[in-house]
């Protein structure tokens, strides 16, 4: 039950955070004096509606998404009205350049402003992973530097076991490793990381000496390890006899690993969390392309990465996961990062988003005045008409890339907690 209300819940976040991207571009137009002749929230027939001044406001019978008509998108819209002298300068592509771009850049600036207010929160009050932390955990996957275990844990250890004396001592720390000691080989081979690190103790065999090598403070130190046996469980979900030493990724004891930053403090801290996911976001749209055949291979069989795209039957799985496991926080923060996610991605220079609504605005305006400047006719405005075809292009490449993450994520779906 938990789990279906957090799907649920994340797709009516969804929902009322695409309706707030409509009303952003709603508010602006208004606000500039453009005639906006309809307001609604979903798709296909109307449940029900009601008119306020020249704007109709209702609901659709299919909630995946909305939408907002402004008149006179392009000149070739305004053609299509019957609209009085007055009406006709109130038509959106007459309006000065500068609120135009203000009208279709409000959707995303509204995610913008709602990713942050929410992420404002998480830092200010309920507590939101410390960067410097993550900093610290990303440092020792890629050196091997470790945090040493006092014990060997039970079989039926869980996360809150705690080593008492009549517990045996793990083989590193009985070998004379320290925490913050970085491995640089053992058995004699070389160690690089913490995945390099797991793979070459995997194949030891459990009761065996072995020679490890760490770099402590820059001196290099030898030193002999007897694994022991441990079972650990796979992917599909059966379990495995494996070697173990005892040590984990090594964490600064320094620096808590949350970060609740308070009402003020939280201000900077949001700005630099904003920051940092916008960095990642461009990032992550420059590696979609690289993305696509491990999503394709996903669908027929192959084991889903946690890096690959997920649409939103995917993201309100994984909201519906965390409301399962109580992980609220985690919740927000995917929203968060959704949002600022479509808020960049609409963004882009490419009809029929927003950005590319923009591109061609200041392309016009910019080939006006070069125009001007060399003592020739105005060109005018950009014919639309002869824009479809690579518009049309697009919706079909997204509209395939989208049928793909769905598909992927119903037969083969990314799982935080399994």
């Amino acid at each position: 039950m938990a789990y279906t209300t957090g799907i649920i819940l994340f797709a009516l976040a969804i929902l009322i955070s695409v309706s707030l991207h409509e009303f952003g571009h709603m508010l602006t137009a208004k606000a500039f004096k453009m005639k906006v002749t309809r307001y609604f929230v979903g798709f296909g027939p109307t449940l029900w509606s009601f008119r306020k001044g020249e704007t109709e406001y209702g609901l659709k019978g299919i909630p995946l998404g909305g939408f907002v008509k402004i008149v006179g998108m392009t000149p070739l819209e305004e053609e299509e009205e019957e609209l009085d002298e007055r009406d006709k300068k109130r038509v959106f592509w007459r309006k000065p350049l500068w609120q135009r771009t203000v009208v279709l850049a409000a959707g995303s600036v509204t995610h913008f402003i709602l990713g942050f207010a929410v992420l404002w929160v998480l830092v200010s009050f309920v507590g939101v992973t410390n960067p410097a932390w993550a900093e610290s955990y990303e440092h020792s996957q890629n050196t091997a530097a470790v945090d040493v275990s006092e014990c060997v844990p039970p079989e039926d250890a869980d996360a809150d076991f705690t080593c008492s004396a009549s517990d045996e001592p793990a083989p590193a720390i009985a070998a004379g490793m320290r925490d913050g000691d970085q491995i640089t080989g053992v058995a004699g081979q070389e160690v690089t990381d913490w995945d390099s690190l797991i793979a070459v103790v995997s194949d030891l065999e459990p009761g065996e000496a072995v020679d490890v090598t760490v770099d402590r403070d820059g001196e290099s130190v030898d030193l002999q390890i007897t694994p022991y046996a441990a079972e650990v469980e796979l992917a599909d979900g059966t379990t495995e006899t494996v070697a173990r030493i005892g040590v984990t990724p090594y964490l600064d004891p320094s620096i808590d690993p949350v970060l609740v930053a308070g009402p003020i403090g939280g201000i900077d801290e949001t700005a630099s969390y904003t920051g940092d996911m916008f960095r990642e976001t461009f990032i992550a749209l420059g590696q979609l392309p690289s993305k696509i055949p491990p999503l394709w291979d996903s669908i027929f069989g192959a084991e889903r990465a946690e890096d690959t795209p997920v649409s939103v039957v995917g993201a309100s799985r994984l909201g519906g996961e965390m409301v399962q496991y109580d992980q609220w926080a985690m919740f927000f923060m995917l929203l968060v990062v959704l949002n600022y996610f479509i808020g960049v991605f609409n963004l882009l220079p490419l009809l029929p988003m927003d950005g590319g609504h923009i591109a061609i605005a200041w392309f016009e305006r910019v080939r006006s005045w070069l125009a001007a400047r060399r003592g020739k006719p105005d060109p005018g405005r950009v014919d639309y008409l002869k824009l479809m075809p690579l518009t049309y292009a697009v919706i079909i490449v997204l509209g395939g890339f989208m049928l793909l993450t769905i598909t992927a994520d119903i037969v083969n779906p990314i799982t935080i907690f399994n």
